[in-house]
């Protein structure tokens, strides 16, 4: 695991909360910026991968 990887899932563990704290309180500002880092995360976990996958693929000499 890499550390885009890590940080992707930290900020969607983050973006979940925020998401569910802004539903629960009703406040939809904080329910929308947890779903922006939600994604965020997703995003940064999902480069983190495809590092981890290019640089498994160049070990491997593809």
């Amino acid at each position: 695991m890499n550390k885009d990887q890590l940080k992707g899932q930290i900020k969607q563990v983050k973006g979940s909360v925020k998401e569910t704290t802004g539903k629960i309180i009703g406040d939809k500002t904080m329910e929308n910026k947890g779903k922006v880092q939600n994604t965020a995360g997703k995003v940064q976990e999902a480069y983190g991968d495809l590092k981890s996958d290019i640089k498994s693929d160049l070990k491997k000499g593809r």
